[in-house]
């Protein structure tokens, strides 16, 4: 997916004894990171799903209780709540990807590619940023669960005519 210059392979993986179809998800990251969109809109990054081999980063579906075993390994406190990026692992909250939170509950799938975007856009080497003013589109980078802060919801990187959604970055 994409055509990039630096071509990443990752792997889907849902924790076992969920009711998420470990396929289902996998088309669902893989639609994401496919969309011009998304983080190959920069002409560097190229995504492509693998089932063998060794992946560049994995994403995995998993509780919030496993989320905070393996985000906590790194120092990270999710708190049974949040997504984290470590590793080679993204990390998604279970709770996160059926609910979403109260600002895009009326759309868990936008949710779904906010969290994908978020995460992978940390294993990307991104950092935070914040709502670049009143009114515009909020930084896939920024931390949207914790509010909006006058921007708008977004849950992609790059406009529609390929320029990068971003803001000041987190102090």
């Amino acid at each position: 997916m994409g055509r990039g210059s630096h071509l990443m392979r990752y792997e889907v993986v849902v924790e076992d004894g969920l009711k998420e179809s470990a396929a289902g998800v996998a088309q669902q990251v893989e639609g994401i990171l496919a969309d011009p969109r998304g983080w190959t809109a920069n002409g560097v990054s190229a995504f492509r799903r693998v089932s063998s081999g060794t992946p560049d980063f994995v994403v995995r579906l998993a509780t919030p209780k496993t989320v905070d075993q393996i985000c906590g390994q790194y120092g990270l406190d999710t708190g049974g709540e949040v997504n984290c990026s470590v590793g080679k692992d993204v990390v998604v909250n279970l709770k996160r990807w059926r609910l979403a939170t109260p600002v895009y509950a009326h759309d868990v799938n936008a949710y779904r590619a906010l969290i994908i975007n978020h995460e992978v856009g940390h294993f990307l080497g991104h950092n935070h940023a914040t709502c670049p003013g009143s009114g515009k589109p909020a930084p896939v980078m920024m931390q949207q669960i914790k509010g909006m802060h006058g921007c708008m919801p977004n849950v992609w990187p790059y406009d529609t005519k390929g320029r990068l959604i971003t803001g000041p970055a987190v102090a």
